[in-house]
């Protein structure tokens, strides 16, 4: 038993070693921050944004790696496939981790035996935004759009299987429409039809809307969560609409590869603390719409499990069938 535990802590120690060496600046080799949608989204405007700031805490490069599509779950395979040693983590929200594996008959990765949540950095809400040349103004106004148009319409959202298409779904439902979710390879190309007038609606992050609910190019009109968003404080929440059931909020968080040594994820956490406690990056988070608020890894770990099993209650309760 002494040799096994011997051995074991030998290999976590040289699995440690590269991101160890790199923070004393005696290896080049980049760290890789793996994002699962298209560069121009939100999601990869929050990793450029810790890109950018952990390569000077770490003193080492610090590289956005896109790898876009199927929702999130091919950067997650990345993940999966990634050696353990400090060279890759998985910046993502709540959809590739929690909502993917209950939707997915098999989506290639197991987030409770394969990741190991590292540490989460905030909270956000998705939202309910309509086009700018839309006339309807309001969510209310939305309904009655529709409802004047033989009560059928169409609403993008990011990604197949997704909570914004559960959501369309509890809209279609409450009033009675004929809505269908139209899924996009992430928020950016969807944002690029809401913008050109090509549909009415769309259901993503506040992160993906803000410019352009700023700019006035959009509007954003119903939001998630048990309480109005402070970037938002005149958009009201679904549940004071008389939609209930979206209370809890989605989060934001780093994962690493199954097998990552204690010391690598210390010493990775101790740079994603750092980064958000930093003015300027809380600034630019929460300008972009987020909640923000440092996680270590067993309150984010526990934040992670939690939330999965609420939506599996959920999803299951839609009668949704796993493809």
């Amino acid at each position: 038993m002494t040799s096994q535990l011997t051995r074991r802590t030998f290999t976590a120690a040289v699995a440690a070693a590269p991101l160890l060496l790199r923070a004393q600046g005696t290896s080049s080799q980049p760290v890789k921050l793996l994002v699962g949608f298209p560069p121009g989204g939100g999601t990869d405007a929050i990793a450029r944004t810790f890109a950018d700031r952990l390569k000077d805490i770490l003193g080492m490069p610090v590289v956005v790696d896109n790898k876009a599509g199927a929702g999130g779950q091919i950067a997650a395979q990345a993940l999966k496939a990634a050696a353990p040693d400090g060279h890759t983590f998985f910046l993502s929200h709540d959809h590739s981790i929690s909502i993917l594996p209950l939707v997915t008959k098999n989506a290639g990765f197991e987030p409770a035996t394969d990741f190991i949540p590292a540490s989460g950095f905030a909270t956000f809400a998705n939202a309910l935004a309509l086009s700018g040349g839309t006339p309807a103004k309001t969510l209310q106004d939305y309904i009655a759009l529709v409802q004047g148009a033989n009560g059928k319409d169409t609403i993008g959202v990011p990604a197949p299987a997704s909570i914004p298409e559960f959501l369309v779904g509890m809209l279609a439902s409450k009033y009675k429409l004929d809505l269908q979710a139209a899924p996009y390879r992430g928020s950016a190309p969807m944002m690029a039809d809401m913008l050109g007038n090509q549909i009415r609606a769309g259901v993503a992050s506040i992160p993906d809307f803000i410019e352009n609910h700023r700019a006035g190019k959009l509007r954003v009109v119903a939001v998630i969560g048990d309480k109005r968003q402070p970037i938002l404080p005149d958009v009201p929440t679904f549940a004071e609409l008389g939609l209930a059931g979206l209370e809890d909020l989605p989060y934001y968080g780093f994962f690493a590869p199954a097998g990552t040594p204690a010391a690598v994820l210390d010493r990775f956490n101790q740079a994603v603390a750092k980064a958000v406690a930093m003015p300027d990056v809380r600034e630019r988070l929460t300008n972009m719409g987020l909640a923000v608020g440092y996680q270590p890894q067993p309150q984010f770990a526990a934040r992670v499990k939690g939330y999965t099993q609420n939506w599996e209650k959920i999803i299951k309760a839609s009668g949704f069938v796993a493809k």
